[in-house]
C-alpha cells in the first residue's frame, strides 16, 4: 500500500492512507525515496521522522512502506568502515556519486556484497547448534577475528556447512534444521536497532578499562562493561579526551559516534585515525575501529538513529566475546534533536523544553552497556563500555541532560574550563569527579599491579582535597602563615597535579601511560611526601625540602619511555633517600 504526504514540518512528514503501518517501520518518502521512520500512528495517518533534508517535498507525493524496522547489517566488513547515522558507508557513497556531499535519497549497502571473505567453518554436518554458537570465523582485519554466529532464536542440527574457502556475505554458508523447518544462514544478519541483543546473564564489572590516562585509570576508573559521562563546556577538551580513549583504551573493538559533532572536529577524526597505530601491536588503529559520522549540519532526526546504530554494532561484537568501548560525542546533541522532534509533535515539554521522556531514553541507551555471558554453549564473556560526552550550555552542570545522565552512569569525569584555561589537560576536576567502580576494580589492580593501589589512590585524593581547603586560608593570610607540614602538603599536591595528573596528548611518550608506570609515579610522589613529613618532624625546615633537586627528576618521570622507566624509578627512589639524609646531616651539624 502506498500512502500520500499530507503535511511537512521540518524533519517530520504526515502521510495518510497508512493503515496497517507499524511503529518504527522504515518508509521511503517522496519521489526521491528519502529514508524515514514512523514515530506516531493515528487512524490511517502516520507521522514520519525523515532522516534526510525534506526541502522540496510536496503534499501528494508518495510514501512507500518497507515492512521492516530501522535495522543494521551485521557481518564481515564493518570494522574500519566510516558510516553515516543510518549505516550508509560514506566512502562507498562518495565513489558512487563522485561527490563529497551525500545526495538525497541515495542508498548504499552497509556491507560490500562483492567482496569475498575467507570463511573457516568451526562446526560440521550433523552437529547440534544453538543460538550464539560460532559457525565459523573470518579474519576481518589483522586485529579482529570476526566470529560468524548462529542468530538469536535459531537452534537445531547442521544439515549443510560449506568447506573452507572464499565467500561473499550473500552466499549461504550453512543450513540449520529447526523445529519450524530448514533455515539458511549467510555470513551477515540484520538486527533492529531499537531492540537490545539478547545474552545469557549480566555480570558485575570487575576489570578496569585501561585508557592510558592517569587521572582516569588511577583516580576515577571505569570498568569494562561500565558507563561514564564526560560533561564539560566548549574548549574544555571533551573531543581530545574522546580521541585519547579511542586511541589507547584496551578494548578489542572501538566505536566512535560523532553524534551532532561539529564538522571540523569529525573531519579531524576521519583524517587522523587512518594514520594512527594501535599501541600494543603497531597495526593501524582503524583495524579495530568503526566510525559513525553524523555531524551537526546533518538532519537532526538522524542523530537519534546514530546512537542506536552504534550501540547495536557494539552489542554484536560483544556477542563474539570481545570487550567493546563506545564513545558518543555528544549525547547533548542527541537530546536537542529529541527536543526539536518533540516540539514538532506538540508534546507536553519537560524541563527547559526537553521531552518528559528524556530520562527514560537516556536510561535505555546506557542500560545496553554491560559485561555479560554471551549466548552460545562456550559461555563467552563480552562487554560494552559506554562513554557519553555531554555539552551543557555554558558549562552548566545543573541542566537536564547532565543531571539525568548523572543519575544513570557510574563514572563522572567533570571537565573544568578553569583547568583548561591553565592548559591543564585532561581538564578533569578531581574535586567534583567520581567513580563508583573503585571498589569493583581494586582486586584487579592489587593482583596485576600492586596491592597498595587503593591506599595510594585514596591518599592522593585526600591530599588534593586538603589542598583545596588550605588554598582558601592561603588567600587570606599567605602561605608563610601555614605550619611547615601544611606547606609541604601544598607542594606535594602541586606535584600530583602537574607531574602526575597533567598529561600531554600530543607528546609521543606522555600520550599513553601503562598502569604499572602510573602506579610507580604516584607511589614515588606519596613516598616522597611521607619521607618529607618525617624529616620535618625531626626539625628539617620546609625550605630545604622545597629546594631538593630530586623534585625535577620526579617531574620528568612521565616523559621516560616504558622500556627505560623501571631503572629511572629505582634511581629516583635512591636519590630521595640520599638527598633527605644529606640535608638531615647538614641540619645536625648546624
Amino acid at each position: 500500500m502506498i500512502g500520500r504526504i499530507v503535511r511537512i514540518s521540518g524533519p517530520l512528514v504526515v502521510a495518510d492512507n497508512m493503515s496497517g503501518s507499524l511503529m518504527y517501520e522504515v518508509v521511503r518518502v517522496g519521489e526521491e525515496g528519502l529514508i524515514g521512520e514512523i514515530i506516531r500512528i493515528q487512524g490511517d495517518k502516520a507521522m514520519i521522522q525523515v532522516y534526510e533534508d525534506t526541502t522540496g517535498l510536496k503534499p501528494g507525493e508518495k510514501v512507500e512502506r518497507t515492512g521492516s524496522p530501522l535495522s543494521v547489517e551485521l557481518g564481515p566488513g564493518i570494522v574500519g568502515t566510516i558510516y553515516d547515522g543510518i549505516q550508509r558507508p560514506l566512502e562507498v557513497i562518495r565513489d558512487k556519486t563522485g561527490s563529497i556531499f551525500i545526495r538525497r535519497g541515495i542508498t548504499a549497502e552497509a556491507l560490500d556484497r562483492k567482496r569475498k571473505w575467507n570463511f573457516i567453518p568451526k562446526v560440521k554436518k550433523g552437529d547440534k547448534v544453538e543460538e550464539g554458537d560460532v559457525l565459523g570465523i573470518v579474519q576481518e582485519t589483522s586485529l579482529v577475528e570476526h566470529r560468524i554466529l548462529v542468530p538469536p532464536n535459531i537452534s537445531g542440527e547442521v544439515v549443510e556447512i560449506v568447506n573452507e574457502g572464499k565467500y561473499t556475505v550473500e552466499d549461504i554458508i550453512a543450513t540449520i534444521k529447526t523445529k519450524e523447518g530448514n533455515v539458511e544462514l549467510k555470513m551477515y544478519q540484520k538486527w533492529p536497532v531499537r531492540v537490545p541483543r539478547p545474552f545469557k546473564e549480566k555480570l558485575d564489572p570487575t576489570e578496569p578499562l585501561i585508557t592510558g590516562q592517569r587521572v582516569i585509570d588511577c583516580l576515577f576508573p571505569v570498568a569494562k562493561g561500565g558507563t561514564a559521562s564526560v560533561p564539560g563546556p566548549f574548549g574544555a577538551g571533551k573531543t581530545v579526551l574522546g580521541h585519547q580513549l579511542a586511541k589507547w583504551s584496551d578494548a578489542e573493538v572501538f566505536i566512535y559516534i560523532g553524534c551532532g559533532e561539529r564538522g571540523n572536529e569529525m573531519t579531524e577524526v576521519l583524517e587522523e585515525f587512518p594514520h594512527l597505530k594501535e599501541p600494543r601491536t603497531g597495526k593501524p588503529l582503524m583495524e579495530r575501529t568503526i566510525l559513525i559520522a553524523n555531524t551537526s549540519n546533518m538532519p537532526v532526526a538522524a542523530r537519534e538513529a546514530s546512537i542506536y546504530v552504534g550501540i547495536t554494532i557494539a552489542e554484536y561484537f560483544r556477542d563474539m566475546g570481545y570487550n567493546v568501548a563506545l564513545m558518543a560525542d555528544s549525547t547533548s546533541r542527541w537530546a536537542e534533536a529529541m527536543r526539536e522532534i518533540s516540539g514538532r509533535l506538540e508534546e507536553m515539554p519537560g524541563e527547559e523544553g526537553f521531552p518528559a521522556y528524556l530520562a527514560s531514553r537516556l536510561s535505555e541507551f546506557y542500560e545496553r552497556a554491560g559485561r555479560v555471558i554471551c549466548l552460545g554453549r562456550d559461555n563467552r564473556i563480552g562487554s560494552v563500555t559506554v562513554v557519553g560526552a555531554v555539552s551543557p550550555p555554558g558549562g552548566d552542570f545543573t541542566e537536564p541532560v547532565t543531571q539525568n545522565t548523572l543519575r544513570i552512569v557510574k563514572v563522572f569525569w567533570g571537565l573544568d574550563s578553569k583547568l583548561a584555561d591553565r592548559r591543564h589537560f585532561p581538564a578533569i576536576n578531581w574535586l567534583i569527579s567520581y567513580s563508583l567502580y573503585v571498589d569493583h576494580v581494586k582486586d584487579w589492580w592489587h593482583k596485576h599491579i600492586n596491592d597498595k593501589w587503593l591506599e595510594r589512590r585514596n591518599e592522593a585524593m585526600k591530599i588534593l582535597q586538603r589542598e583545596a581547603e588550605l588554598l582558601e586560608i592561603v588567600q587570606l593570610v599567605g602561605p608563610e602563615a601555614l605550619p611547615e607540614k601544611d606547606r609541604w602538603l601544598l607542594e606535594i599536591a602541586r606535584m600530583i597535579r602537574e607531574d602526575f595528573l597533567q598529561q600531554n596528548a600530543f607528546h609521543e611518550v606522555d600520550t599513553y601511560c601503562s598502569p604499572k608506570k602510573q602506579f610507580e609515579i604516584l607511589d614515588i610522589i606519596i613516598t616522597f611526601y611521607h619521607k618529607g613529613l618525617e624529616a620535618i618532624s625531626k626539625g628539617i625546615p620546609f625550605k630545604k625540602l622545597f629546594e631538593l633537586e630530586v623534585k625535577s627528576d620526579i617531574a620528568m618521570l612521565k616523559y621516560i619511555p616504558e622500556d627505560q622507566f623501571e631503572e629511572h624509578a629505582k634511581n629516583i627512589r635512591k636519590k630521595i633517600d640520599e638527598q633527605i639524609n644529606y640535608i638531615a646531616k647538614e641540619v645536625e651539624v648546624l
